[in-house]
């Protein structure tokens, strides 16, 4: 702190002593970057936020060509264009990297970090906010993605699931490396349904994070799922939540898994990963998203459908299959029911029934009243 009382970010650590500097420019960006992560480390935000944010700010630096101390909203203006007409970004992504970009100017702008102060007297300018509330987009909807996207008709999810496991015999029958991943992916898609899971929270499964459940004791050790590394509310820890088993079949597969195939990795008895990768550590994301696009090409499904649209289908169909929306949502760790709703696309067959249902209950009551008031 300085003696009037102004923190001056990390540049003590860059710019000691007021020495002249042999590329100021440059080291007023990464002294700039260096503080702001301090700043989000202190306000207790994940490694891979801040990581995300700053490959934001670095992207814009350098397609604006220009240092922050001379951004203007103009060049904002150009970049966010060109994310939008030209690589035909998601209104989400875009969203979130105009978040990145007007935190970052908040942090250099604020006073009481004295970067206007120090680019003043090195350059003669400073920096301003870019992302005003005209030229950035406003978060006004609890879920931000395409309208397409959707979730697997059963007969859909059925091809799916049967093209995954065809893959397995198909390897071993030509002689080729391999069968071994194709099992543990097959596997990986039916958890992520069955469980109702986004990408890294079935990445991030642990052996040990299922359990028993004293109510469904059918299930054994898989009774209930613990997960972990759910989605984090900002600048907290991930949240857990407690996921129970509702199909057989879901307990059978890692059963399975866990008993007969895992073990062949040779990973498998030092890792504590569900799903290891063939080398060390985790199955990847990246591998996910890319196996998941070739199967659905191969069985020709939609390209709205996505590695999500699992968690998507798992919602919809428990309530085609009648659980009460309440567990749905407590299952998925929705935080409220309109989210939970909007994840749900049940088909018009399910609501050409619940109508058929409400039709007869209704007329149902209607004669039994008839037949009191006679």
């Amino acid at each position: 702190m300085a003696k009037d009382g102004t923190f001056v970010g990390v540049m003590p650590l860059h710019l000691v002593g007021r020495e002249p500097l042999k590329h100021p420019a440059e080291q007023m960006l990464e002294a700039m970057l260096d503080g702001w992560r301090s700043q989000q480390l202190a306000r207790g935000l994940s490694f891979v936020t801040i990581d995300s944010r700053e490959r934001a700010v670095r992207r814009f630096h350098m397609h604006s060509n220009e240092w922050p101390w001379r951004w203007n909203p103009q060049l904002a203006d150009e970049w966010f264009t060109d994310l939008r007409v030209h690589r035909h970004i998601s209104h989400s992504t875009l969203r979130a990297l105009q978040s990145s970009l007007r935190q970052f100017c908040w942090f250099i702008t604020d006073p009481a970090y004295g970067w206007s102060a120090e680019c003043e007297r090195l350059f003669g300018t400073h920096p301003v906010q870019v992302c005003l509330e005209e030229n950035t987009s406003r978060h006004v909807s609890d879920v931000e993605s395409r309208p397409t996207k959707r979730a697997f008709t059963r007969d859909e999810l059925q091809a799916f699931f049967d093209h995954a496991d065809a893959q397995v015999d198909q390897i071993r029958q030509a002689g080729r490396k391999g069968a071994l991943s194709a099992f543990r992916d097959a596997v990986i898609f039916k958890t992520a349904y069955a469980w109702g899971l986004r990408r890294n929270e079935v990445r991030m499964l642990d052996v040990v994070d299922f359990g028993l459940n004293a109510k469904a004791a059918e299930f054994g050790r898989f009774g209930v799922l613990y997960v972990r590394h759910g989605k984090a509310m900002r600048g907290s820890p991930a949240k857990r939540r407690g996921v129970l088993t509702v199909w057989d079949w879901a307990a059978e597969c890692l059963e399975e898994w866990v008993t007969q195939v895992r073990g062949h990795y040779p990973t498998a008895g030092s890792e504590p990963a569900l799903f290891p990768s063939e080398r060390s550590g985790r199955v990847a994301l990246t591998h996910l998203n890319r196996v998941f696009a070739r199967y659905r090409r191969e069985v020709g499904l939609d390209e709205a459908l996505d590695l999500h649209s699992l968690r998507r289908s798992y919602v919809t169909h428990l309530i085609e299959d009648g659980f009460d929306a309440l567990f749905v949502q407590q299952q998925v760790g929705h935080e409220h029911a309109s989210t939970t709703s909007l994840y749900t696309c049940v088909s018009s067959d399910y609501r050409t029934s619940m109508l058929r249902r409400a039709l007869d209950k209704t007329l149902s009551a209607a004669n039994q009243l008839g037949q009191e008031t006679r």
